[in-house]
């Protein structure tokens, strides 16, 4: 299994056993506990944290992981971890341990096959992306030629809670709601969308033919007039 991050090896080098091996190309730098950095080469999602991981056992295999510059490193254990963010819980499953490695390196195509999503990388920025609604989920930028992906880099989620109210009459729901039409408002009520403590006639609402009406009715205003122009009336 070779992979390919920052520097990119022309081949992975032969190891003891006789299945493909993981590898990764990038070992050099600072980490952070909740940065991990995309690879689209990897096979293998990668940590030299063991605090990273929610839940591990101790590798016992005789594979190696290895690097560009052909060194093998040890795997110390294999377990599996979460990426929080507002708007949806990541999951990142068979996570390598790897003491010596300084990266936390992030298999992309497993990543998006795992959580149903996919990336969008542009020349300074990337986005990752629900795979059904498109709805962006994550953003980040690039640092060093590098795309960063890190809980603090969750796109803000507009919150907003509902709340069927037992108290509120038609004519409540009928204002909160924007002034919905007597058939779009029967069908809320029939579905149990809201809750209705009365039935009131919703055609005694003066908002609505203010609003859907492009001009005023002209009311009686009880005055008289015996010639033209004399009386004007205007509802610009």
């Amino acid at each position: 299994m070779c992979s390919g991050f920052g520097h990119i090896a022309p081949h992975c080098s032969q190891f003891r056993s006789s299945s493909p091996q993981p590898s990764a190309h990038l070992a050099v730098g600072n980490i952070s506990a909740a940065t991990w950095f995309p690879d689209t080469d990897a096979n293998q999602h990668v940590t030299p944290d063991l605090g990273t991981l929610t839940d591990s056992t101790p590798y016992l295999g005789n594979d190696y992981l290895h690097v560009g510059d052909g060194k093998g490193l040890n795997i110390s254990h294999i377990g599996h971890t979460k990426l929080h963010s507002p708007k949806r819980m990541f999951t990142l499953s068979n996570v390598l341990h790897v003491p010596h490695i300084t990266k936390l390196l992030l298999f992309v195509q497993k990543f998006c096959r795992d959580n149903h999503v996919y990336f969008e990388f542009h020349a300074s920025m990337f986005y990752l992306k629900d795979l059904v609604t498109k709805e962006v989920l994550l953003s980040g930028q690039s640092h060093d030629g590098l795309y960063v992906l890190s809980e603090s880099s969750a796109t803000p989620v507009p919150q907003a809670f509902w709340s069927p109210c037992i108290s509120a009459t038609a004519d409540l729901w009928h204002r909160c709601l924007g002034h919905p039409t007597p058939h779009i408002f029967n069908l809320l009520v029939s579905d149990n969308k809201i809750v209705c403590t009365s039935r009131r006639s919703l055609t005694q609402c003066q908002a609505c033919p203010l609003g859907k009406s492009s001009r005023l009715s002209i009311r009686p205003t009880g005055h008289k007039t015996s010639a033209p122009l004399e009386l004007i009336f205007s509802d610009v």
